[in-house]
C-alpha cells in the first residue's frame, strides 16, 4: 500500500504527475467538505474538482469477469478511471481494512487479465 507523503513510495508510482494531480483534488474536497460524509459525496464532489481541473475521467465503470473465455456482467463497478489510467476505489471508513486492498487488487488483476471494463 501506498501512503500519501512516504517520499520512497511516492518515486515508484507509474503515473505521478497524474497522481499528485488527483491526490490534490481529494484534499480539496476533503477541506471543503471534511469528513462524515456519505460515500456518494465524495464521488461526486470529485468528479467536480477533476471537471474543473480538466482532468477526464469515467464514473462507475462496469468490470465484467472473465470466466472460461466469457465476459460475465458480475455487478462490479470501478467507482472512478481517470485519465484511463489510474482507477479509485473511494471508502468512507476510517482504516483502510485488508478486503479494501484486496478488491482494488481484484479490479487490477481483473483488467489486465483481459476484462476490459469499458
Amino acid at each position: 500500500m501506498i501512503h500519501h507523503g512516504d517520499t520512497e513510495a511516492r518515486s515508484k508510482l507509474l503515473h505521478e504527475d497524474l497522481t499528485e494531480q488527483i491526490i490534490g483534488a481529494a484534499i480539496e474536497v476533503h477541506r471543503a467538505l471534511g469528513p462524515e460524509l456519505l460515500e456518494s459525496a465524495y464521488e461526486e464532489c470529485p468528479c467536480h474538482e477533476l471537471n474543473i481541473q480538466g482532468i477526464p475521467f469515467r464514473r462507475q465503470v462496469s468490470l465484467p469477469v472473465l470466466y472460461k473465455g466469457v465476459r460475465l456482467d458480475c455487478g462490479y463497478r470501478i467507482d472512478l478511471i481517470v485519465d484511463d489510467r489510474v482507477i479509485l476505489e473511494l471508502k468512507c471508513t476510517e482504516y483502510t481494512l485488508p478486503v479494501h486492498e484486496a478488491q482494488l487488487l481484484s479490479y487490477i488483476k481483473m483488467q489486465t487479465c483481459g476484462s476490459d471494463y469499458s
